[in-house]
């Protein structure tokens, strides 16, 4: 009971911390808008669309990319969606597709994580291994391979839990809260596990040939 009670008071105490700084405005960090991020990565041709004002409206989001990339070298499509949130303190947060995703009918059948090997930058020569999450879903007979994760201030994070704990550090510690969803996804062109890994594979690939260009529109 003692520790239980220890963890409540902490909590508390970060709540009120956080609480009492949330009217400070928060400092304005220089990047390139999503509309900016190349149309062509790596063999992957890309394709604008945008969301419903509807939509807009429930996302909250201050800014966001929505492509469809398609290669002449890989079977099917894969969909991007990037959502940046300037600040979280007006009650508009980075929404998990694990919300929106049922609502549209989709269903997840399996979960996991993944460590993927990228780049920082187009020009870096070392590799840096990020965690992301990785879900199949299904509506009817189709299913798609869904993986993302949240970015903010270099820092990549797979779990919901650790995106929020870090949302409230980081408006303590650097007065900021901004932060995005970067969410990928893979038709599944078949029936069997191995499809599924097919899927997964050119996946990863666009992840890699898509995220040293992240840097510039998700400021560090």
């Amino acid at each position: 009971m003692t520790r239980r009670m220890l963890v409540v008071t902490v909590l508390l105490l970060v709540t009120f911390v956080y609480l009492t700084t949330k009217s400070t405005a928060e400092p304005t960090h220089s990047r390139a808008p999503l509309s900016q991020l190349p149309m062509q990565l790596g063999p992957w041709n890309g394709r604008s669309s945008t969301l419903d004002q509807k939509i807009l409206n429930v996302l909250g989001v201050d800014d966001y990319a929505r492509r469809t990339y398609s290669s002449p070298s890989e079977r099917g499509w894969v969909g991007l969606y990037v959502g940046y949130y300037a600040s979280q303190r007006q009650g508009d947060t980075v929404h998990s597709p694990l919300n929106c995703l049922p609502g549209a009918g989709w269903t997840p059948i399996s979960q996991a994580r993944d460590a993927v090997v990228v780049k920082d930058k187009t020009d870096a020569v070392a590799n840096r291994e990020i965690n992301i999450n990785r879900f199949v879903i299904q509506k009817g007979l189709d299913r798609q391979l869904v993986l993302y994760w949240y970015q903010s201030h270099g820092r990549v994070v797979a779990s919901e839990y650790w995106g929020r704990v870090y949302t409230v550090t980081d408006a303590i510690r650097y007065n900021r809260t901004d932060a995005a969803l970067v969410r990928v996804i893979v038709p599944v062109l078949g029936d069997t596990p191995a499809d599924v890994e097919t899927a997964h594979t050119r996946g990863v690939r666009f992840v890699q040939a898509l995220f040293p260009y992240l840097g510039r529109h998700l400021p560090s």
